[in-house]
């Protein structure tokens, strides 16, 4: 959900879409994230559980049978923009944690009911399908699409310039297969949209899920359209719930 708190919005290079765009906006004032999936991922633990640690039996039945690859977003609590982002790939029945990075949610946490503009994002599970960015594809798996249009604007706070850089679309109310500034939104326009994992700024998104370059650039290079990714995302105790 991009700018001023109201959603993730294409920016166009009219006048009229960017007053449109100036009404939306993921995230607050901060520095850019780091990250490193090689010095930031756990060692695996020597008996892997079959389920995703952390994940109540209502979410893990809502992860479709065909998925090989799970990012799980683990909000730190109900009210709270900082989270961890661990990706999970499965081998025979177990799932196995292979990269975990610090992440940031929405400025004012997590929901079970999202509506444009809460600043939460929405707890739930949903596919990953395509990716894009402003700058040049880096090798993703997923379709991407590299567009001026998804920058984020120049009369944003400059720390979030390139929080656009890289992204990747959550299929929360939007059309899967499209480019991710796509502004369909098939459940209505009230229900939010434009719901992305994207670059980190150092604080709270507007809904979206942020982590950092590298992890963006890791994510992009091994989610797997023929693994069938999605995230599970919310605040541990609805995750587990």
């Amino acid at each position: 959900m991009r700018g001023g708190g109201t959603r993730c919005a294409a920016v166009t290079t009219t006048l009229l879409g960017a007053l449109l765009i100036s009404l939306g906006g993921c995230g607050g004032p901060g520095p850019a994230g780091t990250g490193d999936p090689h010095t930031e991922s756990a060692d695996k633990p020597a008996d892997e559980p079959t389920g995703i640690p952390g994940v109540g039996d209502r979410l893990q039945r809502g992860i479709p049978a065909a998925s090989r690859q799970v990012v799980v977003v683990y909000g730190d609590g109900k009210d709270s923009a900082d989270a961890t982002v661990v990706l999970y790939t499965k081998h025979g029945s177990a799932w196995h944690r292979v990269g975990n990075w610090p992440a940031h949610n929405g400025k004012k946490g997590w929901t079970t009911d999202h509506h444009e503009g809460d600043k939460r994002s929405p707890v739930g599970v949903f596919t990953l399908s395509d990716a894009g960015g402003v700058l040049p594809d880096p090798g993703a798996r997923l379709p991407y699409t590299r567009s001026a249009a998804i920058a984020a604007p120049r009369w944003w706070p400059r720390s979030h310039w390139h929080d656009f850089d890289y992204v990747i679309a959550i299929d929360y109310n939007r059309t899967e297969g499209t480019p991710p500034n796509n502004q369909a939104r098939p459940r209505g326009h009230a229900k939010g949209g434009g719901i992305w994992l994207h670059m980190d700024h150092g604080s709270g998104t507007s809904a979206c899920v942020s982590v950092s370059r590298a992890a963006m650039r890791y994510l992009l290079r091994t989610l797997d359209p023929d693994r069938h990714p999605v995230v599970v995302m919310g605040d541990r105790a609805d995750l587990r719930s």
